[in-house]
Order: C-alpha cells, then sequence, then structure tokens
C-alpha cells in the first residue's frame, strides 16, 4: 500500500484540528460553556453589604432614565443637601473591589433590579401610610404572563432568549443576528437607503433603555457597554441562565417605555400601557388571553363573543409590543400606522405558526381603543390625604424635588411620625360634623355654636397635634375637612381673634424677665432713676419692685407681673394712626378693675388693650430715639427726620390711591372725574382747570367751563377773565391750589402727571412725586405746628415701637413680615397661623426652648441594591428663647382659661394613665373679619364679611399640644355666629376618642369572686392653679390682691368683631381744609382689618 505523503497527512491534521476549533468555537456560541464559567465568577463578586455610616466604597450611576426616576443617580445631590438640613447617613451599601472596578471600566452595575419601585410612607408603627408603586400593573411571576404574549414578542424581539437546549446561554448576545446587523451596517454605508435590522437582545434593551443616557445607544462603545453588563447580570443565579432569561422577558413587559399618556404621565410597561393607552383592565386582558379562543361547543353566539374578546385582546397587547420602537410616534401621534404596523405583526405570526388565520383575520378588523376611552377612576379625595400630602411635600422640599409627580417615583421609603390610628379618628370625625344630625349629636347647635339654620357644611375644621419628645415635637396629627389642596393650618393668614392674647402675654412677661435681669446688677442711683414716674410703666414698675427687694426672684416678679391690675374701662385710644375704641364681649366688665390672671382668664379685651399700650410704650421708650426727648422737645433734630418719613410714607399712601382711581381713564375722563367735583363752583373749577392745562388760552377755558358747569352758576364774562388770571398757574403752590378746589393736591398731580405722561407707573410716579409730596406737607414743619408734628411722630414712634415687637413675635414663631401698627393687634387684628400657634405653644410645653417640629425621622433610599442608603434625622437643634420661668407662668394662665374660663367646658376631658383628670389650658379665640369703609363723620360706608374662625391653641398635659381652628371663608360667613365654643366643645368630644392613643389608661384589676370589695376613695383631684396672691408692690403702681378663683363656667372669649368708625382726629393745622387733609395712619402691608371689638 502506497504511503500517504507527510505533507498531505500535515494538511489533513491541520484541517481537522481547524474543524475541531471550529466545531468547538460554534458550540461555544450558541452553548456559552466557556464564558459562563468566567462570567459566573465574575457575577459571584458584585456583592455588596450594608454597613454603619457613610461608604467608603460605593459609586452612583450615571443619568439613565431608570437611575433618575428611581433617584439612585440623584443621591450625590441628596446627600449633601439632607446632611446641610440636619440628616446623617446612618448606614450605606459599601460595594465589593470588584464590582467597583466593572464600574469604573465603564459597566454598569449588574445586581437584581426592582421592576416596580416608588415612594411610600411609614406611620409612627411603622405602617404602610402611603405607596406610590409604579408602574402600577405588573407581572408578579413569569407564570403569570400569557403565553401567547411571550411568544409573539420573542418571535419579534428576540426569538432565540428562551431555548432550553443550551442552559449556560448568555442571552446578551445572538451571534448570528449581530452578524447580521454588521453586515446590513456594512452594506448601508454604500446603499444609505438600506433598512438595517437591529441586532440587539432582549437583555441588551433593557439596559440601553434603563441606563444609557436619555435611553438610546448613542456609539459602538455604549453598545459593548450594554452588552457587557447585560452578559454579566444573565450570571448573577449562577450558570443556568433560564431562570434569569425568563425573568428577562418579565422584565420587558412590566418596564418597556411606552411614551407619556395625557392624563398619566410617563408610561412604563404593557400593564400601565394597556390602561393608560386603550383604558384596558390589565387583568381582565391577562385572562382573556390565557383562556384562549373559543372551544367549538356548538354555542356560536358565545364563541363568537369570545373569540372577538381574544382577538381584541391580543391586537391591543401585541400594538404595545410593536410601539415599543417609536412609542411617541406610534402611540401619540400616528394611530394608523401602529394600527397598519400591528396587523403587519400578527400576518408574521400567523407565518410562524403561532396564530391562526382566523384569528389574525379577526384581531386586523379590531380598531384599536383611544385613550379617550379610558374612564379614570376617581381621584383620592384631599380631605383624606391632608397628613400624607402634607409629609409628601415637606419630603419633596428636602431633597429639593419640585413635583410630586417625581417625588411618588423615587425608591425611597419614609418614616413619619404620624399617629395613623388617631389620624383617621379625627379625620373621620371632622368629616362628619358636615352633616346637621351629627352636628346636633356632638352638641355643637346651640347658644354661641352652630344653629340650626346654618349651612354646617361650608365650616372649615382643621386640627393639629404634637407629641413633645427628645428628639423635638413630633407631628402626631394632621387634619382637617376641606376636600381641596390648600391647608388652613399652615398657608392662611386668618384673624384668629384673642389667641392674639396668647402672644401679648407672652411679650409682656418676657418684657419684664429681661427688665429683671438687666436691672438687678445696676447700682442704686441707676435703679432709683428708672422707678421715677416715665411713659414707660414696665420699666418703673420692674425698677421699684427691685428697689423694694434687690434678691426678688424672677419667678416671684413673674407672679406680681400677673397680678397688677388693670382698668376694663373703654377708652378712646390714639393708635394705628388716629382715634379707636374698643369694647368688652362682656359689657359687665366695663367697670370693673382686674388683675392679669383674670383678664387671660376670661379674655377681656379693654386690659389686653391696655397690656399692649404698655408693651408699645416700652418698646418706643428703648428705641434709639428716645420717644420722650422727641415728643418733648421741640428743638430735638430727630424731629424732622421722623417729618420727612412721614411725609414720604403718607404721601406713597396717597399716590398709589389717585394712581389706582385713574391709571384706566384716558386724559379727558381724568379731568372730567375732577370737574364733577368742584360742586358747579367757578372758582372751583378754574383753579384745576389751570393747573391741569397751564397753556390754555381764554377761550378754551371759557368753552370747557361752559361744557362742565351748570348755565345758572356761570358768571359773566368780566368776573371769567378775573377768575381765569387769578388763578394762573403761579399764583397759588399745590398745597393752596388744593385747598381752593377742595381735591386732594396730590390727586391734582398724579392727575397732571398721568395726562401728559400716561405712561407712567407707580414706581415713576413715587420717584417724581419727592417734590410734590414736600410742596403738599410743608406747613407741618413750621414750628408753630409742635401739635401736629407730634401727632405724626407718635405715629412713627409706635410704628417703629411694633417693628420691635414683630421681631419678638418672628423669634417666637410668628410667620409673616408684618403686623398692623395698633393696639388691635393684641386682639387679633393683624392675623396669625394656627400651625404658628402650635410652635409657640410648643416653646411653652418645653419651658421656653424651641425644639423644633418632627414630621419625618428617616429615608431609606434604594433598598436592596448597591446604592442603598439609610439616614435619620438628627436631633433638633434646642434654643432657649424664653426663660423657663415665663413659659411655667403663661401655663398656669392658660391653665385657668380651661378650670373656670373661656374654655371650662374641657374640663376633665382627658384623664391620666391612673384615671386621674390631666392639666389642659389653652387660648381660645373668635375672629369676625370684615372690611370696613367709612365716610366723614365715622359714616359706615361699606361692611363686607370676610371670614368667621373659632380657634382653640392648647396644650394637654405634659407632652401633648396642638390648635383646633373652624373657620367660614367669604361673604356666608355672615351667617354664622359661633364663637370659640364651638372649637372647645369639638375637643371635648375628640379626647375621650384620643383618650386610647396619648394616654391610655390602665386595665382595671380583675377581681376575684367574694364578697364586694369596699369602694377606693374617689382620688381627690390635682390641685389646680389659683392666681397667686401678689407680693408688695412699691409706689407709685398699686397692686390688686389677686381675685379667687371663679366658679367652672365657661365665659366667651373676647370675640373681635368690626371696627367702630374711627373717632374725628385731632384739629390739625394746614395749607388746606382741615377735612381734607391725608389720614394720620402710617401705611403697612396689607393685613387682616385692624377689628375693634364688639360684643
Amino acid at each position: 500500500m502506497r504511503k500517504i505523503p507527510r505533507r498531505i497527512l500535515a494538511a489533513l491534521g491541520i484541517l481537522l484540528l481547524l474543524l475541531l476549533v471550529a466545531a468547538l468555537v460554534a458550540y461555544e456560541l450558541v452553548s456559552s460553556a466557556v464564558e459562563a464559567r468566567y462570567l459566573v465568577k465574575t457575577a459571584q463578586k458584585m456583592t455588596w453589604r450594608v454597613e454603619p455610616g457613610p461608604s467608603e466604597r460605593i459609586r452612583y450611576p450615571g443619568d439613565g432614565p431608570y437611575d433618575v426616576r428611581l433617584g439612585y443617580s440623584k443621591l450625590p445631590q441628596y446627600l449633601p443637601r439632607l446632611e446641610a438640613a440636619g440628616w446623617q447617613v446612618d448606614a450605606q451599601a459599601k460595594i465589593s473591589v470588584q464590582m467597583a472596578r466593572a464600574k469604573d471600566l465603564g459597566l454598569f452595575l449588574p445586581y437584581h433590579e426592582k421592576d416596580q419601585a416608588g415612594l411610600m410612607l411609614r406611620d409612627s408603627d411603622g405602617k404602610r401610610l402611603y405607596q406610590g408603586k409604579h408602574p402600577t400593573r405588573v407581572y408578579a411571576r413569569f407564570e403569570d404572563i400569557p403565553p401567547i404574549l411571550v411568544n409573539a414578542l420573542l418571535h419579534i424581539e428576540n426569538r432565540e432568549l428562551l431555548t432550553e437546549q443550551f442552559p449556560t446561554r448568555n442571552p446578551a448576545v445572538e451571534w448570528d443576528r449581530l452578524a447580521q446587523a454588521l453586515l446590513e451596517k456594512g452594506i448601508s454605508l454604500i446603499d444609505p437607503g438600506r433598512n438595517v435590522p437591529g441586532g440587539s437582545t432582549l437583555p441588551t434593551q433593557i439596559e440601553k433603555y434603563r441606563h444609557s443616557p436619555e435611553g438610546m445607544t448613542s456609539s459602538m462603545g455604549e453598545k459593548l457597554r450594554q452588552m457587557g453588563t447585560a452578559s454579566v447580570r444573565a450570571y448573577l443565579d449562577g450558570p443556568n441562565t433560564l431562570p434569569m432569561r425568563k425573568k428577562t422577558v418579565m422584565a420587558y413587559l412590566n418596564t418597556v417605555p411606552l411614551a407619556a399618556a395625557p392624563g398619566f404621565g410617563e408610561v412604563s410597561g404593557v400593564g400601565d400601557g394597556l390602561w393608560a393607552w386603550y383604558g384596558l383592565d390589565f387583568a381582565t386582558i391577562n385572562r382573556t388571553l390565557k383562556q384562549g379562543p373559543a372551544a367549538r361547543n356548538g354555542r356560536a353566539k358565545k364563541n363568537a363573543a369570545t373569540d372577538a374578546a381574544y382577538a381584541s385582546a391580543l391586537k391591543h397587547v401585541l400594538s404595545l409590543v410593536v410601539a415599543e420602537r417609536r412609542p411617541s410616534y406610534y402611540l401619540a401621534a400616528n394611530r394608523k400606522a401602529l394600527d397598519a404596523a400591528t396587523d403587519d405583526h400578527l400576518e408574521l405570526l400567523v407565518g410562524a405558526g403561532l396564530i391562526p388565520r382566523p384569528l389574525a383575520e379577526r384581531a386586523k378588523a379590531v380598531k384599536l381603543r383611544s385613550t379617550r376611552q379610558r374612564i379614570d377612576p376617581p381621584a383620592p379625595r384631599f380631605v383624606d390625604q391632608k397628613a400624607t400630602n402634607a409629609q409628601r411635600i415637606r419630603v419633596a422640599q428636602l431633597l429639593g424635588e419640585e413635583r410630586l409627580y417625581d417625588l411618588d417615583r423615587l425608591d425611597l421609603t419614609v418614616d413619619t411620625t404620624i399617629n395613623q390610628p388617631a389620624q383617621k379618628v379625627v379625620s373621620g370625625y371632622l368629616q362628619s360634623l358636615a352633616r346637621p344630625s351629627a352636628a346636633a349629636a356632638a352638641g355643637l347647635m346651640g347658644h354661641r355654636l352652630l344653629r340650626p339654620e346654618n349651612p354646617i357644611e361650608n365650616v372649615i375644621y382643621s386640627f393639629t397635634l404634637y407629641e413633645k419628645a427628645p428628639t423635638g415635637n413630633l407631628l402626631r396629627i394632621q387634619a382637617d375637612n376641606l376636600n381641596q389642596p390648600f391647608d388652613i393650618n399652615s398657608q392662611a393668614r386668618l384673624d384668629l381673634g384673642s389667641t392674639a392674647k396668647l402672644r401679648t402675654l407672652v411679650t409682656y412677661l418676657e418684657i419684664v424677665a429681661r427688665l429683671h435681669d438687666a436691672y438687678r446688677s445696676l447700682e442704686r442711683p441707676a435703679l432709683v432713676a428708672k422707678a421715677r414716674p416715665q411713659r414707660d410703666a414696665l420699666s418703673q414698675w420692674v425698677a421699684a419692685r427691685l428697689l423694694a427687694n434687690r434678691e426678688e426672684a424672677l419667678a416671684v416678679t413673674l407672679d406680681a407681673a400677673m397680678a397688677r391690675s388693670y382698668s376694663a374701662s373703654p377708652e378712646t385710644f390714639f393708635t394705628g394712626g388716629g382715634l379707636h375704641n374698643f369694647a368688652n364681649f362682656d359689657p359687665k366688665d366695663n367697670s370693673r378693675v382686674m388683675d392679669v390672671w383674670e383678664a387671660t382668664r376670661n379674655s377681656v379685651n379693654l386690659v389686653y388693650i391696655r397690656i399692649m399700650r404698655d408693651i408699645v410704650r416700652h418698646y418706643a421708650s428703648a428705641s434709639p430715639g428716645a420717644a420722650a426727648r422727641i415728643l418733648d422737645d421741640a428743638s430735638n433734630p430727630m424731629r424732622n427726620t421722623y417729618l420727612m418719613r412721614f411725609v414720604d410714607q403718607e404721601g406713597r399712601v396717597f399716590i398709589n390711591r389717585f394712581y389706582q382711581r385713574h391709571k384706566r381713564q384716558t386724559a379727558a375722563e381724568m379731568a372730567d372725574d375732577l370737574y364733577d367735583r368742584v360742586d358747579g363752583n367757578p372758582r372751583r373749577f378754574t383753579s384745576a382747570f389751570r393747573y391741569l392745562n397751564p397753556q390754555a388760552n381764554f377761550a378754551a377755558y371759557a368753552a370747557e367751563l361752559k361744557k362742565q358747569l351748570p348755565a345758572a352758576t356761570i358768571p359773566n364774562e368780566k368776573t371769567l377773565e378775573a377768575l381765569y388770571e387769578a388763578h394762573a398757574p403761579e399764583a397759588y403752590n399745590l398745597a393752596d391750589r388744593g385747598y381752593v378746589t377742595q381735591i386732594h393736591p396730590l390727586e391734582l398731580w398724579v392727575v397732571k402727571t398721568l395726562r401728559s405722561a400716561p405712561a407712567t407707573d407707580l414706581e415713576a410716579l413715587y420717584e417724581q412725586g419727592a417734590a410734590a409730596r414736600r410742596e403738599v406737607y410743608n406747613w407741618l414743619f413750621k414750628t408753630s405746628r409742635k401739635n401736629a408734628q407730634d401727632i405724626r411722630i407718635q405715629s412713627l414712634l409706635e410704628v417703629e415701637a411694633f417693628d420691635g415687637l414683630l421681631n419678638d413675635w418672628k423669634r417666637l414663631g410668628y410667620p409673616f413680615d408684618n403686623i398692623t401698627p395698633s393696639y388691635a393687634t393684641a386682639i387679633g387684628s393683624s392675623g396669625d397661623r394656627p400651625a404658628a400657634l402650635a410652635e409657640l405653644m410648643g416653646i411653652l410645653l418645653n419651658d421656653g426652648v424651641r425644639a423644633g417640629s418632627v414630621s419625618v425621622t428617616g429615608l431609606h433610599f434604594a433598598a436592596d441594591t448597591p446604592y442603598e442608603t439609610r439616614l435619620s434625622r438628627r436631633a433638633t437643634a434646642r434654643e432657649r428663647l424664653l426663660p423657663a420661668e415665663v413659659a411655667r407662668t403663661v401655663r398656669r394662665a392658660l391653665a385657668l382659661v380651661v378650670e373656670g374660663g373661656t374654655a371650662a367646658r374641657l374640663a376633665g376631658a382627658l384623664k391620666t394613665a391612673d384615671g386621674k383628670p390631666l392639666t389642659i389650658g389653652g387660648k381660645t379665640g373668635t375672629g369676625d373679619h370684615r372690611f370696613e369703609r367709612f365716610g366723614r363723620g365715622g359714616e359706615l360706608l361699606e361692611s363686607r364679611v370676610v371670614n368667621r374662625t373659632a380657634t382653640f391653641a392648647f396644650y394637654l398635659g405634659d407632652r401633648y399640644f396642638g390648635t383646633l381652628t373652624a373657620l367660614v371663608p367669604g361673604e356666608q360667613a355672615g351667617q354664622f355666629g359661633f364663637t370659640s365654643s364651638l372649637t372647645a366643645q369639638i375637643l371635648k368630644n375628640l379626647l375621650p376618642q384620643l383618650q386610647p392613643h396619648l394616654y391610655p389608661l390602665a386595665p382595671a384589676p380583675k377581681q376575684e369572686a367574694g364578697p364586694p370589695a369596699e369602694a377606693p376613695a374617689v382620688p381627690a383631684a390635682p390641685a389646680t392653679p389659683e392666681a397667686p396672691a401678689p407680693a408688695p408692690l412699691p409706689a407709685p403702681v398699686p397692686a390688686e390682691p389677686t381675685k379667687p378663683r371663679a366658679p367652672v363656667t365657661e365665659k366667651p372669649d373676647g370675640a373681635t368683631s368690626q371696627a367702630d368708625p374711627p373717632a374725628k382726629e385731632p384739629k390739625a393745622e394746614g395749607g388746606f381744609p382741615e377735612d381734607l387733609e391725608p389720614s394720620v395712619v402710617v401705611p403697612v402691608p396689607a393685613t387682616p382689618a385692624a377689628p375693634t371689638p364688639a360684643p
């Protein structure tokens, strides 16, 4: 036998080797057997663990849509912001070195990602308070997906994905599809019109739309990044990738982006897509598709209906799979194109043998539904979500998120302080009060409560409760019955009536405490000087007490301050730039003198007006200008400074008023408006005409006069000529011309300016009008006008004093930047917020320390991911704002309000754990806010009701505090006459229901059978604070003995209501008539009307 040449043998060997290598490569390409070994080891190293404190090794993702939506990529911005707001990282994910290296090499972090996530709020017990899951409708298991949907998806996108022949197969790459795509891409360089099929598998598509910037593949490097990450992710559960491949199918169907639908927002996944784009129920569609076409059972009509439902379900689901390639175009812009593309794919499914021809034809006949056919369920009622919405807003503010829409899509769990069971009790009870039967059963009908004819469904109730804790004041309940996003507790400025007396009382005692601290170290001569009679009665009084006993404790001084006597009689007060009268709610108080304890308990208006007067005089005397020296010394240079300020401020008030009156008029209409007010008087008309038309000749003047004035009033030609010459433009200054025309001179100036330059705006008028203002008020600077000057200076000194008062109030939580500079502020004219009153009550319950309000205690980002971060709120900074003695004295005064004052019905409404009555204190307030306009002589020209309120700011024992408010907005408030008795009664009804949540009563001990046990002695009620006996007071300030405690009968609080007509102002001299002289009211920003209380 002939030997085979060695060269041939070598060639055959090489060929066999090549064939073997080729076979091995081919096997590897379809099985990934070798690749799987490496990738499994790599995937096993992709680990992390959560460790205490900030992580020393963490990598945040880029700006892929998924990472942005769930908040993972925003963590680097969130964390510094939260740290600055008082939060700390308690624990954070620390990733493995290999995972960090994978990220640094450009991969996305491989881990088991969530198909569904969203914001969750938990209550104080860790129970779910709110859940926002997105997407809403998802498959929980692969087995839940209808097989026809799986088959259709795989046929369109990734036909080999679920093959079971090679369990270790890498699903991220299908080499034949990739090679075909690369080949077609190369050909497209020569033939640009050629359609290039995609080579992406489902795993790489998921990586793209989740993690690539804007969900797009922008480069070959980005494609390799997607493929590399998908390859590692496929082996996270081991070498057998079939379970992971099934999860991939489920993840794709759950999260595939499907554009944004009107009225829904961003749509992700087939489940949400069916509802958002077609208004179809996800569960119904799945049930229909899993049941399959009708079996041939002889019932043709039923079979036809079943087949039609199946065909419709199939087409709508298939259309969403098709739409993924161009979702905005297909779903939002061109439904006809989507319908045609879906029909084409139905043909492909028939060709692949996945569906029969008749089914495809029936499906083609189906018309895709419109978004208009979607019937959205009723939106959750705002009234049921007040507490949760408030916390969502709070978290959004913490994170800097502008939209709750974005917040709800974050992978974030929030721990709140809300007591959910108590919240439900209060919310349900407040909502029930809209029913007359429920209101009557609750005892809310009667005198100073609601009346049967009242439209009680229009009453808005708001309740807030906090609990004092070492970590701060914890918000436990925030509820109201207003089915709107608006929160009257923290977003409104309301006249809360006599609750302002609480702020006034705190300020009064704080001033005494400051003076006590300042004067104790003074030498005796200085103290003697301070004790001499002066405008500042509080400084004089404290100095006199310390002269008598320099070592007197602050608590004793404060008790004595509470025992100071004040008259409750009516009086005319110069305040707010004019003379005002105030009244008590109970006329029986008008002739009485009482101490501050009693005035607080019974909410007596005139006492608090006088306390406010003492406070204002104290602030005025403490100002740099030294009020007494300015007013007493006519040569004091500060007088001119104050007068110039007055002229500028009041002049601006009038310029604004006249600008608003004339800004929409033409030049002719403005002139006619002024001419109509000269009452047919030729002299007044002439003076006005010559000022407005300085260039007009006599003929024009005479023609206009004859047009404007009645014929009977027109003088002869000679008289007209004399008037024309006498009122030449240079004949009068602006103030005198106002006197002659009986029209305010600044109105003349405003009209003239606007006629010559109609485009002039208000700011320009202010700037241009400086000289006119000085000219109009020139008379005020004459030394002979000291009395008129004093009135104006006193008004400005009062404004300055109220600026000082405002600063102190803001330090204690007052929420606004302005208050009405009037003694009426003591009884509610400046307005307030229930939330701000609750903050003040918290300061008092914490012995003068602001602990800070806390409603969110924990933030847990990205649970079970390599970005997991847990934060907690650091203990709030505690700031002492008041001496503890002041806070305790105020609390004792507030306890008297419940024991025998305006909230007496609440006495004993809450028990301690052992059943004893718990101390309750608070301040009532009733506001009747009206807009009123007065004419000359105090005549009431207009009265319009704005709203009516009843409020009770309270504390319950030594742990809880809050507010309860009733509000009727708008003119309908005029139909109601309730006072704070209403809120007191509501709280009385609520407290027994809240008892188990606040102070659970100890269970009664079980008694064994036997003879009846002797009844235990009834425990004595705890000692009730009475007005303490006053300490001896030095002259010249007398002290009245403290009144004995009043019997426990409720008195109405001093409700604020409409203002009395202002009394005639002191005569003021000037260059135009007294009744045309500008009001001396100093302008302040708009606040609730300054009411004078009336019964």
